[in-house]
């Protein structure tokens, strides 16, 4: 074997699907003990191989479960198990949807070896452990192992890289992705957010929005679901924080926390109420939405699809009222083409409100009068 050109290509691998070279090192560990079992082993054998990526040779082991008699089951049980119609396992594996996990098991000499015996060769060894038996290297494979091995790797290379992507995007729940419309499936939308593809349904879109493929969205990265099938990506464009997102990306402020979004009512594809409060003073937060002619709220809008943000609250602590919470509201989006005309300082109109009946738990309502 050259182990340069091996080197080489596991480093490729690696870096193309996004996963370890251990990952890559372990996946054809996993095909060369089932390529040894195919050709050499014996049917029920357990083969552990252990690869050197350095010299390019392979190790061999038999691993057998140390067991004694009271995890096994006795000629006697067997048949009476096979009377109810019960197959005896000869795995101490997972529990069947239903069943109880298996206390004892059938001894097969290929699997299993008696604590006794298992003492002769390590004396420090336990029960419940495994004990591996070496095996004689071989060089030469059949055809049809080979084409086994080979399954083996794509299959755990797969595998490996849907978990790695399903990882990716989990750290990514809560953030907006940019996408591509790939498909329409009835009213599911797959949208191509990169590696894998996004789901959005039904639920999850904006009412009266119409999509086409090619298009180029944002989305809201609901949950990474794991599904029978693998890890599925939900993504959503009528989530509430999909509107605060839009905002951090057009807002400096929001991005850096000068600005804070408090609260969010929407209804999506008619309207959404936020309501922002600064952390400075010196900075208006209304202002910083809204953006020099409304440039800013407009990317915003223009995003959600014309969906209208109508109103902006902001929250202050009066000093002169003993810290009790002012509620401003600024009714200068619903008609932003108008404070463009009219400028917006004479166009807002400020409601102040003191009182512990306007407490920020009543915001929602204050909001929807």
């Amino acid at each position: 074997m050259d182990i340069k050109s091996f080197q080489r290509a596991m480093a490729q691998i690696a870096e193309a699907r996004g996963i370890s070279p251990e990952v890559i090192i372990e996946t054809l560990e996993a095909a060369l003990a089932t390529a040894y079992k195919k050709d050499y082993g014996q049917k029920g054998q357990k083969i552990k191989a252990k690869f050197n990526p350095v010299s390019g040779d392979a190790q061999f082991w038999q691993v057998k479960l140390v067991v004694d008699d009271s995890m096994l089951y006795t000629p006697e049980e067997i048949e009476a198990l096979k009377e109810q119609k019960i197959m005896p396992s000869e795995d101490f594996g997972p529990a069947r949807e239903g069943e109880e996990a298996p206390k004892k098991v059938v001894f097969n000499e290929e699997k299993h070896v008696i604590l006794a015996d298992a003492k002769k060769k390590n004396k420090d060894i336990k029960l419940g452990e495994e004990l591996e038996i070496p095996l004689v290297a071989k060089q030469d494979y059949g055809r049809i192992a080979a084409q086994t091995a080979k399954q083996v790797i794509l299959q755990k290379i797969r595998e490996a890289e849907k978990g790695v992507i399903a990882a990716e995007y989990k750290s990514k729940e809560s953030e907006i992705i940019s996408g591509v419309v790939q498909r329409i499936e009835g009213q599911t939308i797959m949208v191509d957010i990169g590696k894998t593809l996004g789901i959005l349904n039904r639920e999850e879109q904006i009412s009266g929005e119409f999509y086409k493929q090619g298009q180029r969205i944002k989305c809201y990265i609901l949950k990474v679901e794991d599904t029978p099938k693998g890890s599925v990506v939900l993504l959503s464009r009528a989530y509430p924080k999909l509107v605060s997102r839009l905002f951090e990306l057009e807002v400096p402020e929001i991005a850096s926390g000068i600005v804070v979004i408090k609260s969010i009512a929407r209804e999506p594809g008619y309207r959404t109420k936020i309501a922002v409060t600064s952390t400075e003073d010196r900075i208006d937060p209304i202002g910083s939405c809204v953006g020099q002619r409304g440039t800013r709220i407009m990317a915003v809008i223009n995003e959600l699809g014309g969906e209208k943000i109508d109103g902006i609250v902001e929250r202050r602590i009066d000093p002169l009222a003993g810290g009790e919470p002012i509620l401003r509201r600024r009714d200068q989006i619903r008609g932003l083409l108008q404070l463009q005309e009219i400028g917006t300082n004479a166009a807002r109109k400020d409601y102040v409100t003191h009182g512990k009946l306007l407490a920020w738990e009543s915001l929602l309502s204050i909001m929807n009068c």
